[in-house]
C-alpha cells in the first residue's frame, strides 16, 4: 500500500472511529431525541443561509479568475457550474478533490493549468484566511481556550500557509528565490509548471482591489456558517446566546483544518460537544448539532448535484472516475 493510502487510511479510521466513539458516548437514543424534536423553521432559515454562503462562495471565485489572463475568455456562467459542480462532487472526494475538480473543469474551458490552479489556490489560502481572522475573535471572546494545543496548532498551521502565500505574491524577492529552488529540482516538468504557478500567483500582487474584495468575501462567509450554527442550535432547543457561537464555530473550524481526518469528520463533532459543553449544553444536542451542521453542508451542495445531472462540470461528459 502506497503512502497516500496508508494516510487516506489513517484519516478515514479517525473520521469514523472517532465519530462512533463521541455518538456513542453521547447516547444514541438521546442524540435521536434532540435530532426528532428539531423545529422545522430555524431549519428552514438556514438552508435559505446556506444556499446564500455557496453563492457568495462561488462570487468569491468569479472575482478571482478577473486578474488572471488565461482565464479572461470565461464568461460567469461556466465558472459558477463549475464551481457549484465541484462542490458536489467533492462531497464524495477525499482531501482536495473539490479543487481538482475545479482546476479540471477551468482546464476544459481553455485556462491555462497554472491559473487554473493558482485560482483554486488563492480562492482556499483566504478561506483560511477569514477562518483564521474569525478563530481569533473566537479566542477573544473565550479568552480561556487560548492555551488548548488543538486550537493553537490549527492557528499556527492556518497563518503559515497564509504567510507563506502573502509572501510569494506581494514579494518579488521570494518569488525569485522560489524560481532558484525550483530550478534546482532534477525534474524539468516540475520545474516548469512550479515556474508557471508563481508567475500566475504573483498576477494577484497588483490586485489589490480583488484581494479585498474577496477576503471581505470570505469573512462574510465565516459568519454566516456562524450563524447557520445558531440557527441550528435554536432547533434543537439549547439555550446559547448568539454571542457563544461565534466564540465557538470559529474554533470548530480551525479544529476541523487539523488535517488528521477527512473533511474534519470526527474531529468536528470533537470540538462541538467539547466546546458547546463548557457552556451546559449536553453531549447529545452538542452531537446532534454537529451532524446537523455537516448535514447542512450536504444541502448547500444540491445545487451542484442538479448541474452534473445535466452534463458534469462543463455541460459535457464528466472526468473519467468521477461520478454522481
Amino acid at each position: 500500500m502506497t503512502r497516500r493510502r496508508l494516510g487516506l487510511a489513517f484519516r478515514l479510521a479517525v473520521a469514523v472511529g472517532l465519530t462512533a466513539l463521541i455518538f456513542w458516548q453521547a447516547d444514541p437514543a438521546q442524540v435521536w431525541d434532540a435530532a426528532r424534536r428539531a423545529h422545522p423553521l430555524p431549519l428552514a432559515a438556514t438552508v435559505a443561509l446556506v444556499l446564500l454562503d455557496r453563492a457568495l462562495m462561488g462570487w468569491r471565485w468569479l472575482v478571482l479568475l478577473r486578474p488572471l489572463s488565461g482565464a479572461a475568455h470565461l464568461s460567469a456562467w461556466p465558472i459558477l457550474r463549475i464551481f457549484f459542480v465541484s462542490t458536489f462532487v467533492g462531497t464524495f472526494l477525499p482531501g482536495v478533490g473539490a479543487d481538482a475538480v475545479r482546476a479540471w473543469g477551468l482546464a476544459r474551458e481553455q485556462v491555462p493549468p497554472a491559473a487554473a490552479v493558482a485560482s483554486v489556490f488563492m480562492d482556499r489560502v483566504l478561506g483560511v484566511f477569514s477562518v483564521l481572522v474569525m478563530g481569533g475573535v473566537g479566542l477573544l471572546l473565550a479568552s480561556d481556550l487560548a492555551g488548548d494545543p488543538s486550537i493553537l496548532l490549527a492557528l499556527a498551521v492556518a497563518a503559515f500557509v497564509c504567510l507563506v502565500t502573502w509572501v510569494l505574491v506581494f514579494s518579488d524577492r521570494a518569488s525569485r528565490l522560489g524560481r532558484v529552488l525550483l530550478a534546482r529540482l532534477p525534474w524539468g516538468r516540475a520545474t516548469r509548471a512550479g515556474g508557471a504557478l508563481l508567475a500566475a500567483l504573483q498576477s494577484y500582487g497588483p490586485a489589490r482591489r480583488e484581494m479585498l474584495q474577496v477576503s471581505v468575501a470570505s469573512v462574510a462567509v465565516q459568519v454566516l456558517r456562524i450563524l447557520q450554527a445558531y440557527l441550528l442550535g435554536r432547533a434543537l432547543g439549547i439555550d446559547a446566546g448568539l454571542a457563544v457561537y461565534f466564540a465557538f464555530v470559529p474554533l470548530v473550524l480551525l479544529v476541523i483544518l487539523v488535517p488528521v481526518s477527512v473533511s474534519g469528520l470526527g474531529t468536528g463533532q470533537l470540538a462541538f460537544v467539547w466546546l458547546f459543553g463548557r457552556v451546559g449544553v449536553n453531549a447529545a444536542d452538542a452531537f446532534a448539532l454537529s451532524i446537523l451542521f455537516v448535514g447542512l453542508g450536504v444541502v448547500g451542495n444540491l445545487p451542484g448535484a442538479l448541474l452534473y445531472l445535466r452534463g458534469g462540470t462543463a455541460g459535457q461528459q464528466a472526468p473519467t472516475g468521477v461520478s454522481g
